[in-house]
This record gives C-alpha cells, sequence and structure tokens, in this order.
C-alpha cells in the first residue's frame, strides 16, 4: 500500500491571511504618517515662499538690479527681472494641498489683540501687499538695489501673505514685509492655549 506524501508550502486560505494583515498593517502606517506629511507640506510651501522673497530681495542687491516677485492663488511665485514680463527666474508651484488663502478664525484686527502679523491689515486677502498705500490687496513686489521693497507706482510696500491647507486652521502660516527695509519675517498661527500670530 502506497503512503501518500504530504504536500509541503502555504494553503491558499494561510497565503490570504498573511496578505490581508500586511494590507492592514499598510493602512495603519499611511494614517498614522498622514497627519505628518500634510504637515511637511506645509513647512516645506512655507520655506520655498520664504526663500524665494529672501533670494530676491539679496539678488536685487548684489546685481543692482529690481527683481519682481509676483504671487498666483491658489499656489504660484514668479520672479523676473526688472518688470513682471521680464527674463524669468524662478517660478514656483507649492504642494496642492498647500494654497495661498485666509482661514477663517484667523485674526482681522491690526490693532486688538490677537492682531493681524506684524498689524498688517484685516486678513480680508490671501496676498495683501501695498498696505496703507490703497486698499491692499497687491500681489507684486519689487526689490530694489537699495534693499527697498515697492509697488509698480515706487511706493513703499508693506503686507502680508497667508497660507495653509483649506479647513485646517492650525496649519496657518504668514510672511510679512516691510518695504522700507526690505525685512522679511515668517509667522505661524497657534489657535491655542492663547490664539495669536508668532514670529518663527
Amino acid at each position: 500500500m502506497a503512503v501518500k506524501r504530504r504536500e509541503r508550502g502555504f494553503s491558499l486560505l494561510e497565503v490570504m491571511v498573511a496578505i490581508a494583515i500586511g494590507m492592514i498593517a499598510t493602512a495603519m502606517t499611511f494614517i498614522t504618517l498622514q497627519p505628518m506629511l500634510q504637515s511637511q507640506h506645509v513647512t516645506t510651501a512655507y520655506n520655498e515662499t520664504l526663500t524665494a522673497m529672501r533670494q530676491a530681495r539679496d539678488q536685487a542687491a548684489a546685481d543692482m538690479r529690481v527683481y519682481v516677485v509676483t504671487f498666483a492663488a491658489p499656489g504660484t511665485i514668479t520672479v523676473t527681472q526688472n518688470t513682471t514680463t521680464g527674463p524669468l527666474l524662478l517660478q514656483l508651484t507649492l504642494p496642492v494641498d498647500v494654497t495661498f488663502h485666509v482661514e477663517p478664525g484667523l485674526p482681522t484686527s491690526p490693532i486688538t489683540a490677537p492682531s493681524t502679523p506684524d498689524g498688517f491689515g484685516t486678513a480680508a486677502n490671501a496676498i495683501d501687499f501695498d498696505q496703507g498705500v490703497g486698499p491692499g490687496g497687491a500681489t507684486t513686489i519689487y526689490f530694489q538695489p537699495d534693499g527697498t521693497a515697492l509697488d509698480i507706482n515706487g511706493n513703499i510696500n508693506n503686507g502680508v501673505l497667508y497660507m495653509g491647507r483649506v479647513g485646517d486652521l492650525p496649519s496657518s502660516r504668514a510672511i510679512t514685509l516691510w518695504g522700507s527695509t526690505g525685512r522679511i519675517r515668517g509667522w505661524r498661527y497657534w489657535p491655542a492655549p492663547i490664539a495669536a500670530w508668532r514670529q518663527q
């Protein structure tokens, strides 16, 4: 009488269980890492914007030329030379989940705490340069060789730029510009324990 040899290996059921466990572990890892990845997108967008502005200001002084920075919603930054239609030097696009926008719930007073960053504007526009010249809302900065920042008409260009993830108030960031000196400062919004913009 012949004895049957037992087949070695895994059954189909065992393989399916192993695959299911692996998929569950992968999904849990993705869900756990998702907030960190979203936060990293905001940080990347903020750093790229801040760097583009500072480089344009510094390069204007180094080259003794006017460098123009233009912002366009939802998330494009363009740096040109001399005019908005001059030679293109740099164009950046923010990560798709980060845009130039004002998240509802941000401070709107330039005077009363919690105030807008550096007291610029009322958070009515996400791209809000030309503060104190007109209604604000300008989207272009002309960095001069002497380090100042002007608007298209040669006026000192103060202002603020807001960005973050839509529906995520704590992700809000801002960048302010003091036109008379070309000083650029970065801000982060902290909704708790006391709501305020804090300089980074």
